[in-house]
């Protein structure tokens, strides 16, 4: 029997982070601490969109999960439903923002556990599943030890060569996030986050990105601002997640990942700029402006 349980989403008011308005984009410069990418002297930037554009985003501020099948089996799938019980896309329905430099986070692998999900972007509204690989069930050699999973409303477009990092190509998934937080979470559990660092993962010539992140309700959060601050107050964090992702295939033969941007961690501004474009890409893809190929875009 399907179980349900619900799930705080988002504040009543959202956007798709697509307004004509000023960004700013940052100026690269070296940094003492810790050895992270820093960035500042940052310039204005105003984005000019043909026409406007309005996003299906839901309002509600709650979401419920609906469970169907049993864990840890082929058919087991995680739905996430909106306030009159309607099918919505963790994807492309849950906003992005909510402002005040607040991000939605989507759980899809809680901290301590091995069992490798994922939202399926190849299905109808998007539900999380469980990976595989020739039909069998995908786990991690060992457990991870941060809550994983998605910034909705993003996409990292395979079309698209970054030529800060080593001219590679988007994965074709949304932006991953590693949420740095005490509490073990739950699958489908959407956290309010701030950024702090992102980590430019090559995957076999795929780029990869993890937004290090904390949620707001982390007695920590207060703290922590920006890459500096993990150094500080969560010491050697941001190498043990860069060695986790980098190591975690090695144990199945294949080689070890690797990481662009000098092989550090890039700062806040920058996990902002790595956001705003994976937004944008998101956009267009959402607008049939680019080829969806096999996802689901609702």
């Amino acid at each position: 029997m399907a179980a349900t349980r619900v799930i705080t989403a988002a504040s009543a008011t959202t956007s798709c982070f697509l307004a004509k308005r000023a960004f700013l984009l940052p100026a690269k410069r070296s940094c003492g601490g810790g050895g992270a990418l820093c960035f500042n002297n940052r310039r204005a930037l105003v984005l000019k969109s043909k026409r406007p554009f309005s996003c299906s985003a839901i309002y509600n501020p709650q979401v419920k999960v609906k469970e169907e099948g049993q864990p840890e089996t082929l058919d087991y799938r995680v739905f996430f439903l909106d306030g009159s019980g309607k099918k919505v896309s963790p994807w492309h329905d849950i906003p992005l923002t909510l402002g005040d430099g607040v991000y939605n986070f989507i759980v899809e692998i809680p901290k301590e556990s091995k069992a490798k999900m994922e939202v399926a972007t190849d299905e109808d509204f998007t539900p999380i599943k469980q990976d595989t690989k020739k039909g069998k069930l995908r786990y991690y050699p060992y457990n991870i030890n941060w809550n994983y999973g998605l910034l909705p409303q993003t996409w990292e477009d395979p079309s698209q060569a970054n030529a800060e990092v080593e001219g590679a190509f988007g994965d074709n998934d949304p932006v991953d996030v590693v949420e740095i937080g005490e509490t073990q979470r739950k699958i489908g559990e959407v956290l309010k986050i701030k950024p702090l660092a992102a980590l430019a993962m090559i995957d076999e010539g795929e780029l990869d990105w993890k937004i290090v992140a904390i949620s707001l309700d982390d007695p920590k959060a207060h703290l922590v601002n920006d890459v500096d601050d993990v150094e500080k107050h969560f010491p050697g964090t941001l190498t043990a997640i860069r060695d986790w992702f980098r190591d975690y295939k090695i144990p199945d033969g294949k080689p070890a990942n690797r990481f662009g941007l000098g092989d550090k961690p890039a700062n806040k501004d920058y996990a902002l700029k790595i956001i705003h474009e994976t937004n944008e890409s998101w956009a267009k893809l959402v607008k049939r402006s680019v080829d969806a190929g096999d996802l689901s875009l609702f």
